[in-house]
C-alpha cells in the first residue's frame, strides 16, 4: 500500500489539492482510504466519505501538537488501511513548524499558497525542508514575477520537486497524481523521516510560570544559545 502524507499552513489548499488527486485516482481504478489530523475541528472526513464513498476517519490532537499525535496513531491507521484493501491519504494540520509528519518510505507532500508572501518558504521548516513535493496554489492569483520568486524561495529553502496548481480548477494536478502513481510502498516498521526536535521541557507538561529559572530541561535565555539545566 502506497502513504501519502500532505500537511501545509491553514488554508492554503490541502483539502481542495486532495479532493482533485482522489477523484482521478478512484477514476484509475485505485482504492483509498483518508485520514484527517487537526487539532480541534476538522469536517473533511464527512466530505470525502460523501463525495467519493471511501473510508474516512479523523483524530483531534488536542492538546498535543498535530505531528506529535500523528506519531502515536499513524501505525493503527496503516492497519485500518491495510484491512480496507487501500492506499492511504493523510492529511495534517501541520502546525508545529520545527516538526514534520513525513514517514520513511511515504510520500511526502507540502502544500503552499503562492498568496500567503514571498518569505513563507523560509519560515516553516521541515514541514518544507524534509518535503519530497511542494504544491504551490492560488498561482491565478499572483503576477508570473511573484510565481518564480516564490518558487525561487522554495528551491533556496529546500530541494523538492515544485509543482505548481490551481486546484479549484484541477490545473496541474495530473502531474502530481503521476508522482503519487509512481511512489514507493509503504516499508515497515514505519519511522519518522528527519530527527523531531528536542521539546521535554516543564513547559511541555504544564507548567506555566515565566521566566527560565522556574524550568528544568532544554532552556534558553534572552542573551544565550539553548543550555541544559536540571538532572
Amino acid at each position: 500500500m502506497k502513504l501519502i502524507m500532505c500537511a501545509g499552513p491553514p488554508t492554503s489548499g490541502k483539502t481542495t489539492v486532495l479532493r482533485q488527486v482522489v477523484r482521478r485516482l478512484l477514476k484509475k481504478g485505485r482504492r483509498l482510504a483518508y485520514l484527517k489530523i487537526d487539532v480541534q475541528f476538522a469536517d473533511e472526513d464527512e466530505l470525502f466519505r460523501n463525495e467519493f464513498s471511501i473510508p474516512a476517519r479523523k483524530i483531534y490532537s488536542g492538546e498535543l501538537c498535530p505531528d506529535h499525535a500523528s506519531v502515536l496513531v499513524l501505525g493503527d491507521a496503516v492497519k485500518w488501511a491495510e484491512e480496507e484493501g487501500a492506499d492511504l491519504i493523510v492529511e495534517t494540520a501541520g502546525l508545529c513548524l520545527r516538526c514534520a509528519p513525513y514517514i520513511e518510505g511515504s510520500l511526502g507532500i507540502v502544500v503552499l499558497e503562492a498568496t500567503s508572501g514571498m518569505n513563507l518558504p523560509r519560515k516553516i521548516g521541515a514541514m518544507l525542508t524534509l518535503a519530497d513535493i511542494a504544491v504551490v496554489t492560488k498561482i491565478d492569483l499572483v503576477s508570473q514575477a511573484e510565481r518564480e520568486v516564490f518558487r525561487a524561495n522554495i528551491m533556496d529553502a529546500a530541494q523538492p520537486d515544485v509543482l505548481e496548481a490551481d486546484a479549484l480548477r484541477g490545473i496541474g494536478i495530473d502531474r502530481l497524481v503521476r508522482r503519487i502513481e509512481r511512489a514507493e510502498d509503504v516499508k515497515m516498521p514505519l519511522m519518522l523521516k528527519g530527527s523531531p526536535p528536542v521539546a521535554t521541557c516543564t513547559i511541555c507538561v504544564g507548567k506555566k510560570d515565566i521566566g527560565w529559572e522556574h524550568h528544568f530541561g532544554v532552556l534558553r535565555k534572552l542573551d544565550t544559545d539553548l543550555f541544559y539545566r536540571g538532572e
